[in-house]
């Protein structure tokens, strides 16, 4: 059990895939799924994280392992602000003092999505919280100097959302959010494997099968994975092989959704940013980017180098970290 004193700061990129605790000074402490298992009788909560990852499509009628986030945000508010109180109390244990909470949010959120996020952490025990976009938390993560008056831009792809803004002089010029990323990708490899080989499949395996073996760009050989599923015909377990180039196939259309998404950002771009861009290049940040071959296809398509951060699924989380060195400027604008 971490355990801080008075005036602790905790940033946190809740995420729908997963969430990421950074603690200011001793750095990202904890990294667990965002998924909790829930006794539906009794409404108590039975295991947070990894362990009722573990949990899901598994468990008897009594027990429900839900996924609270959906789309970037809450889409269950009790459940999340239990998530929350469970991972606080991890990080900095049963204190005196409430800490002060930073967290990361998409960068389209309405005001009362915005309400619910601060209300669940207030709710959890935090003494003060603060919000941060994503895409500002993943510049300053990927090491960008955000502060200069010069257009980065940066492409977020996370599991229930990607960001996508151009920032300059501390602040995103244009921005865009769709809810087209990480599980959009899974659900794509779902609905392809049982058009194609009339299999049903549950998330977990089609996420394993994005991982492995699934891209958008040609692969120069293809590879192969076999998977487990149940038969629509006969109703019974069922193994076949499956090839990257049917998960090229599967995963094109989300894939040129993100691409298109980009594109109408760069349009509404500013000509003097426009020409920092396509200078300095698109980077890439979150767990989505790793799917093989989406840099090539964003860099084909926009004739703009690509890179991707190092680091990826933590960008957000050290972004939220280094803005926490921060807080008592904020505190103080307010």
């Amino acid at each position: 059990m971490f355990k801080f004193g008075f005036g602790q700061d905790v940033g946190i990129d809740l995420g729908t895939a997963t969430v990421i605790v950074y603690v200011k000074g001793k750095g990202i402490v904890l990294r667990e799924p965002s998924v909790v298992a829930v006794d539906s009788n009794s409404g108590d909560v039975l295991a947070v994280g990894g362990e009722a990852r573990r949990m899901l499509g598994r468990t008897p009628g009594n027990i429900i392992a839900t996924i609270p986030l959906r789309e970037g945000v809450i889409s269950d508010y009790t459940v999340t602000e239990k998530m929350l109180k469970y991972f606080i109390n991890k990080v900095c244990g049963k204190f005196v003092f409430s800490p002060r909470i930073m967290i990361c949010i998409p960068s389209q959120v309405t005001e009362v999505e915005k309400k619910a996020v601060i209300d669940a952490a207030m709710q959890a025990g935090a003494r003060k919280v603060f919000l941060i976009e994503e895409p500002i938390a993943a510049a300053i993560g990927a090491g960008i100097d955000i502060a200069k008056p010069c257009g980065n831009m940066v492409v977020d792809i996370g599991g229930g959302t990607t960001d996508i803004a151009v920032i300059s002089l501390g602040g995103s010029v244009v921005n865009s959010s769709l809810k087209v990323a990480g599980d959009k990708f899974d659900e794509a490899i779902v609905k392809y494997i049982k058009k194609k080989h009339n299999i049903a499949i549950g998330e977990r395996t089609a996420e394993d099968l994005k991982v492995n073996i699934g891209c958008v760009y040609p692969k120069i050989q293809d590879v192969e994975m076999d998977i487990r599923g149940r038969d629509l015909i006969t109703g019974l377990p069922k193994t076949v092989t499956i090839h990257s180039s049917e998960m090229l196939e599967a995963l094109i259309e989300p894939a040129m959704m993100i691409v298109d998404a980009v594109h109408g950002v760069l349009e509404r771009t500013p000509p003097e940013l426009a020409a920092d861009i396509s200078d300095k290049g698109i980077y890439m940040t979150g767990g989505g980017c790793l799917i093989d071959g989406l840099d090539r296809l964003l860099q084909e398509k926009t004739g703009i180098n690509v890179m991707i951060a190092q680091d990826t699924v933590s960008c957000v989380a050290l972004g939220t970290g280094k803005a926490l060195e921060n807080l008592d400027v904020l505190e103080g604008k307010r």
